[in-house]
């Protein structure tokens, strides 16, 4: 039986599918030619990431198809009940990830309050001969311990990333509609473990709350934070998405920026991926990251071992 990962996979995931009898394709079809492609190599498993689409025609198209994989949270770029009527198997890896997504968040977030995303662009152009200048100018950095995070979606990444804020000595406050509160379990390296009960609040009342917001949330069709909700945070704020493309409304990110409303923010996925915005691109108060929230080694070697689990207990 055949594997396409049409968006790659770990070679830990192609050797437990090699190992199970599995013939593991890596090459990447482009989109157009996939249907054809799957279809003339009778491919009974396709996995995707973010790159490929799984829509209704795909589906119809392609009989030999029996499980739809995706690497990673969220499947909003595959039609999934209609694969599921049709009696695919649909599976991803919700867990896999969640910690490295967290880590990235808060690498933004020390970043931004550090300003290490502009220190790291003007050292080179101006350290030999600016070192005083740049070192006024970055000089108002501030500490994360003590200050407020506040979480916009609290299932897996949402508390991985409550986690890391817990440890690092903030207070977190999280909304989530399908939540009341939880318990956040803290495991350290000599096995000493730590419970925190965290009350889920409103999200007007994390918006006001929150020195720094982070999103977690699937795509949605609506805006998660727009105008209003940006009008509502604490004046000189810093937002974190690292969730979906679409939910934040950056064009009025980049006004509350430039009327001092926010003072800076972290993108790690875009409205018009792969091809943000160059206003965005170009904006000194933006941290920015190509959608690599997921992308750790360690991620991976998760993504692909459990896939390869689900595939092998279905098919065999």
């Amino acid at each position: 039986m055949k594997v396409l990962a049409n968006d790659g996979i770990s070679q830990s995931g192609i050797d437990a599918l090699e190992k199970d009898g599995f013939e593991v394709i890596t090459t990447t079809v482009a989109q157009e030619q996939l249907i054809n492609y799957i279809n003339e190599n009778q491919i009974v498993v396709l996995l995707v990431r973010s790159a490929t689409t799984v829509r209704k025609d795909l589906i119809d198209a392609c009989p030999s198809l029996k499980i739809i994989g995706r690497g990673g949270v969220g499947m909003d770029n595959i039609d999934v009940e209609y694969a599921r009527e049709k009696g695919l198997h649909v599976i991803n890896t919700p867990a896999a990830s969640s910690h490295s997504v967290a880590e990235l968040v808060f690498g933004h977030l020390y970043g931004l309050a550090r300003f290490l995303h502009n220190s790291n662009r003007d050292m080179p152009l101006e350290g030999d001969k600016n070192f005083k200048g740049l070192k006024k100018a970055y000089a108002k950095g501030t500490e994360l311990k003590g200050k407020t995070l506040g979480v916009l979606g609290f299932g897996r990444i949402g508390q991985a990333t409550a986690k890391v804020a817990l440890g690092a000595g903030m207070k977190v406050v999280a909304f989530d509609p399908f939540l009341d509160k939880v318990d956040l379990v803290l495991d350290f390296y000599d096995g000493q473990t730590v419970t925190f009960e965290i009350k889920t609040i409103s999200k007007e009342d994390v918006l006001k709350q929150a020195d720094f917001i982070t999103l977690h949330v699937p795509a949605q069709d609506d805006y998660v934070i727009g105008a209003k909700e940006l009008n509502e945070m604490k004046d000189g704020a810093i937002l974190v998405n690292a969730a979906r493309g679409g939910v934040v409304d950056e064009v009025a990110l980049v006004k509350a920026i430039e009327s001092g409303k926010i003072s800076r923010a972290a993108l790690d996925v875009f409205e018009k991926e792969p091809k943000p915005e160059m206003g965005l691109l170009m904006n000194s108060s933006l941290s920015l990251t190509p959608h690599t929230g997921a992308a750790t080694n360690e991620a991976q070697d998760r993504i692909g071992t459990e896939l390869a689990q689900q595939i092998s207990s279905i098919l065999l």
